[in-house]
């Protein structure tokens, strides 16, 4: 985790991101180019400004995130008021059931089998035999799954009967990224009303016309899109195609889940369990109560 910090000698505004190696990211390169933007924030680059100097991706969103901070504090409006969003209400958030043995799966949705929502990590050979688990370690349970681009052509018809059997409601990229064009193949009738939802086919707001095609959804997450600004945006260019929203995230802390919230308001699925999957969180951070995240305080952020 990087946390970017930008100071107007009254306020500090902060935001954070998480580099994520599937797009080459590091730790030490993210914090390289935030540092590389002092210059160009000293000088009031503005959100929009930003989104031309750096490209979608984990530092972009630490800073503009902090953008966003910084100016709520500095105008002592909150951060919705600013962004034209309803304010956070209440939200139910999925919980993540981590890639394993189907044993392994099977008894970790047991454990979590008081949660409304769960998110079923899969990872190609052997999905049906997890998926199955699952169901039957928390057969009351919403379930959707995560298959992390591990599915191919040749097996998907056997995974998407598993997803069908168990009453699966969302597949979260089955496919890889360039290579789901099968999917617009797939007639309705055949999904039974599961969901295909894009993650890493899905950036920023360019493309969803093609997107729009082969998925019904898509997961919006900060650390792809550059920041609320751009996730604004494609949210609102999503909806107007007809496609469901999921918010989704990376393993972070509160403050990269708050942000986060201002995009939960009609947003068919929330997966912002980030906080409950490390071994600390920030203090003060998100309120917790189960699975439903409790709207966020000026404290942590904006």
């Amino acid at each position: 985790m990087v946390t970017a910090s930008i100071e107007d000698g009254a306020y500090i505004g902060r935001g954070e991101c998480v580099p994520y190696p599937r797009y080459g990211e590091t730790v030490e390169g993210v914090a390289a180019q935030i540092e590389s933007l002092a210059s160009a924030i000293s000088h009031g680059v503005s959100r929009q400004g930003l989104r031309e100097l750096l490209p979608a991706g984990a530092a972009r969103n630490a800073l503009d995130c902090a953008l966003w901070d910084l100016e709520a504090k500095a105008s002592g409006k909150r951060v919705w008021d600013i962004a034209g969003v309803p304010e956070p209400q209440p939200v139910t958030t999925a919980f993540t059931l981590s890639l394993g043995a189907p044993e392994a799966m099977g008894a970790a949705a047991r454990a979590a089998s008081h949660r409304p929502l769960l998110k079923a990590k899969l990872g190609g050979a052997g999905d049906p035999e997890r998926i199955a688990a699952v169901r039957r370690g928390a057969p009351h349970a919403a379930l959707i799954v995560d298959a992390n681009e591990a599915w191919s052509e040749g097996g998907f018809a056997d995974n998407l009967a598993a997803c069908r059997a168990a009453g699966v409601a969302l597949i979260e990229q089955p496919l890889p990224a360039g290579q789901d064009g099968m999917l617009a193949s797939i007639p309705a009738e055949d999904r039974g009303g599961i969901l295909f939802c894009a993650d890493e086919s899905v950036h920023t707001a360019e493309g969803l016309d093609n997107i729009a095609q082969r998925y019904q959804a898509i997961n919006i997450k900060l650390d792809k899109a550059g920041g609320l600004t751009e996730a604004l945006h494609l949210k609102a260019e999503a909806l107007a195609r007809g496609l469901a929203i999921m918010v989704g995230c990376m393993v972070g802390t509160s403050l990269a889940m708050a942000p986060a919230l201002l995009l939960a308001a009609g947003a068919e699925y929330v997966d912002l369990d980030g906080p409950l999957l490390l071994a600390r969180d920030r203090d003060p951070g998100l309120v917790f109560e189960g699975s439903v995240i409790q709207p966020f305080d000026a404290i942590l952020w904006g």
